[in-house]
């Protein structure tokens, strides 16, 4: 796959030039080279081999106020130039929002930093095979596993370009390799599933297959013989895997365009002790070979890295520029953008930092409580606060993961449960919204 590449560049600049032909008093256009390879495998054989390729070409077009997004992939210069003229019909036909617009050119970025967000590496499709297999191979000599669901590796390249007609010319390229695998333990009614995955922008950077299938295998066998959880208030510690859920919430909940709608329950709560002191978030847009790393946001504005939840206080929100002039401030470089969507505000690596004591210590001193591995259904309502979902796991006696439970609820107010926490210190940067294992006492559990 080529990097980016001028001649894509002065295309982009000419559909600009065209839509202001037909009108438009300003312009931006995106657009999203991208290519991937999947398999999947199971009991070493091949289930199914999926290749694609896509090149989405998104206009946005303003006639004063209004404006309009057209989508295509046709880059023909007679597609180009009927995208750009229905565009511009349509904005002149829709009303107005007094907060639209692209950046002023004194706020573009013209500082790209060197993020390392692109691996030239190119697998052969049996080359994956093989990582596929040898990670199922190895969940399936853990004793006690029965069957397999199979596993799966991808690999993806994506070249992003925006240029607007406020002067904003960025591109970069990017990539990423996956691979999973799901097994089976037990017989007929006793059966369980478990999985394990890793995902990561440079080849090398990908966990070994073994280390993925074992991890899978042991997870399966020790959810075997699942007991009945019991229904009362204690302690529940969230696993490394699922726990980025507790910030997840977060993100949705600061988001500008929901302070601005007025639908979240943090509206007022900028300044505020909203975690315990001993909790930072970070929204770091910077790190190296990280998913959710990018040189510009999609405005063309200079991402920032910045403490989101600073000891404990909310310090800003996740802003674009539509929901920053509603509010009467400054983008954040947080927008996101597809080909056929406007911009809205997003998180970039977002993560809570580790606390100083393991996981073994986060539980110690817990009679009774529950070890929640997989969590099934339901949200955290950012209005009210309302958090409940399904959930299976462990039971923890005396300090010690006891016993498997499933068919399990928990519940609470995900405004308590942020007061509450208390962090291991075992985070890894893994999924793009990310926290260690998350410890919160006085939670309702209910079994089934």
């Amino acid at each position: 796959m080529k990097m980016p590449d001028t001649k894509t560049l002065e295309l982009l600049q000419d559909v600009l030039k065209k839509a202001k032909g037909f009108g438009a008093t300003s312009a931006d256009v995106v657009l999203s080279d991208s290519s991937s390879v999947s398999i999947n495998r199971r009991l070493g054989k091949q289930e199914s081999i999926q290749r694609s390729e896509e090149a989405d070409i998104g206009l946005r077009v303003f006639v004063g106020k209004r404006s309009a997004i057209v989508s295509s992939s046709d880059r023909a210069p007679d597609a180009l130039s009927q995208m750009a003229e229905r565009a511009v019909a349509m904005a002149s036909n829709v009303p107005e929002d007094p907060h639209g617009g692209i950046a002023d050119p004194s706020e573009i970025t013209k500082n790209f930093p060197e993020l390392d967000l692109y691996d030239p590496a190119e697998l052969s499709v049996e080359k994956m095979n093989e990582y596929a297999d040898r990670a199922e191979n190895a969940a399936r000599e853990i004793k006690g596993v029965t069957n397999s669901e199979g596993a799966e590796f991808a690999a993806g390249k994506d070249i992003s370009y925006y240029v607007a007609s406020n002067g904003f010319v960025g591109s970069y390229a990017s990539s990423g390799f996956s691979l999973s695998v799901s097994v089976i333990a037990g017989k007929d009614t006793g059966m369980e599933t478990d999985y394990d995955f890793d995902a990561a922008i440079f080849l090398a950077d990908l966990a070994a297959p073994e280390t993925i299938g074992r991890s899978a295998g042991e997870r399966a066998v020790k959810a075997l013989n699942p007991k009945k959880g019991q229904t009362k208030k204690v302690p529940v510690v969230f696993d490394r895997r699922i726990s980025g859920g507790m910030i997840g919430s977060l993100a949705g909940a600061i988001s500008g365009s929901s302070v601005a709608r007025g639908t979240t329950m943090l509206k007022e709560k900028m300044g505020e002790q909203i975690f315990s002191s001993n909790i930072t978030i970070v929204d770091d847009p910077f790190l190296k070979r990280a998913h959710r790393s990018h040189p510009f946001d999609g405005e063309g504005l200079a991402p920032q890295k910045r403490n989101i939840i600073d000891k404990g206080v909310l310090t800003g929100w996740l802003l674009d520029l539509n929901s920053a002039r509603q509010l009467g401030l400054k983008s954040t470089g947080n927008a996101g953008r597809g080909s056929s969507s406007p911009p809205s505000p997003r998180a970039a690596n977002f993560y809570m930092q580790p606390g100083d004591v393991s996981f073994d210590d986060l539980i110690k001193d817990i009679d009774q409580g529950f070890f929640v591995t997989q969590t099934i259904g339901g949200s955290a309502n950012i209005i009210t606060g309302d958090y409940s979902r399904g959930a299976r796991g462990f039971w923890i006696e005396k300090g010690q993961i006891a016993y498997p439970v499933s068919e399990m609820t928990i519940a609470g107010n995900i405004a308590e449960m942020w007061k509450a926490i208390v962090p291991a210190n075992d985070l890894t940067l893994k999924y793009g919204v990310d926290a260690p294992s998350l410890r919160i006492d006085g939670m309702i559990v209910a079994g089934a």
